[in-house]
């Protein structure tokens, strides 16, 4: 029965930010027998999977520990922001993008003090200004940042925002959801305090777990914080977890066994050949890219490696909708940008894909052009 149901699943490519393309072996490690996730079988899974994320980041377990919640990636910007921030601290926000601008929205909605240091979606951080943000505002006492800007696929430089932090005592959370199993990380090397993921991303599993890998005595210091959540509360979370090796409120049971499959495939394919070959889907999707004369919003050293944010052609023809909607019809997902006042759309290295698929891909989208008229090599005004 399981060889007939992996033969009727059919492979659609994701070139969208999240959810990944995935493996049939881990759809299908969701179909198990029933099973109350209370039980000790289940726990014990769960204890594995918490050890196996703190492998990814290269994280010593006596120092490091993974907490995992139910929810998308932002329930762990959420969770980090609002339980890791003690009474008359401040939270000042590296923010060139639309993921650390969602940590202002947070700090908003809880009404915790912040500092958003703004800089163009389009540019990195200035690092001299970040650091002078700090010397001034003694009291701010959490650093956040995002890695990977999703929404323009730029890379942000953490290791270096992480170690200006720490040299003004300050705790370094980095919204990681968009490079962790996927760029290689390790916590100590790069200055992370706290780094997060969603399984549907890097680890190419399923949506509705995601988890915090970060400092225990951190966590632990935090019990004595303004708690401003219940559900999403780190160290009541993670309290549950090593007393009990459960999660607190009920688990996706399915989904977990999807990321616990998710995870045997990642070791065995290996962090380095894993790395190389988001970047071969990375480097195929610039050559068909360049080939049909597209633009790339963020210059290429730049980029994290792992998304494209393409600018849109200046042709009356154009229409993003009929492009996607062609392309989704033959099994390709594009995704729109997500870029203020500029006109983008995104193209992604992430899941279970490689080069092959991304040269299939611009078969059809240059067949799209040409179905909706709009000229190839596309042109751009006054280029």
């Amino acid at each position: 029965m399981g060889r007939e149901c992996l033969s009727e699943i059919k492979r659609n490519i994701l070139l969208n930010p999240g959810p990944s393309t995935t493996t049939d072996t881990v759809k299908m490690a969701q179909i198990v027998p029933d099973i109350c996730p209370r039980e000790k079988e289940f726990t014990q899974l769960m204890r594995k999977l918490r050890r196996d994320l703190l492998r990814i980041v290269h994280a010593d377990p006596q120092k490091y520990t993974s907490v995992l919640f139910c929810g998308s990636g932002t329930i762990n910007i959420d969770v980090c922001l609002n339980s890791l921030l003690p009474q008359d601290g401040r939270i000042l926000v590296v923010n060139n993008g639309a993921y650390s601008a969602r940590a202002v929205e947070i700090c908003e909605y809880y009404g915790l003090p912040y500092i958003d240091l703004k800089f163009p979606e389009d540019q990195l951080p200035d690092l001299e200004k970040v650091e002078e943000v700090l010397a001034e505002n003694p009291d701010i006492a959490l650093v956040h940042t995002t890695h990977n800007e999703t929404g323009t696929g730029i890379l942000n430089p953490v290791r270096e925002i992480g170690a200006l932090a720490h040299r003004y005592d300050a705790v370094f959370t980095v919204d990681t959801t968009s490079t962790l199993a996927m760029r290689p990380i390790d916590m100590d090397r790069d200055n992370i305090d706290f780094c997060m993921a969603s399984a549907q991303k890097g680890l190419m599993a399923m949506t509705g777990l995601s988890f915090i890998i970060g400092n225990r005595s951190v966590i632990e210091a935090s019990a004595g914080y303004p708690r401003r959540s219940y559900y999403c509360n780190l160290y009541l979370q993670y309290q549950v977890f090593e007393t009990t090796g459960e999660m607190h409120f009920t688990p996706p049971v399915q989904t977990v066994y999807a990321a616990v499959q998710a995870l045997r495939e990642y070791f065995q394919e290996g962090e380095e050949q894993k790395w190389a070959r988001h970047t071969r889907v990375f480097e195929a999707l610039h050559r068909g890219l360049r080939r049909l004369g597209f633009r790339d919003l963020i210059r290429r050293e730049w980029q994290a490696g792992l998304v494209v944010s393409v600018v849109y052609p200046d042709d009356e023809h154009w229409d993003f909708e009929e492009i996607h909607d062609y392309c989704y019809q033959k099994g390709f997902t594009i995704y729109p940008g997500k870029v203020s006042g500029q006109n983008t759309f995104r193209l992604c290295a992430l899941g279970a894909i490689d080069e092959g698929d991304i040269e299939d891909f611009f078969i059809v989208l240059e067949e799209a052009l040409n179905r909706t008229g709009v000229a190839v090599p596309v042109r751009y005004e006054g280029k």
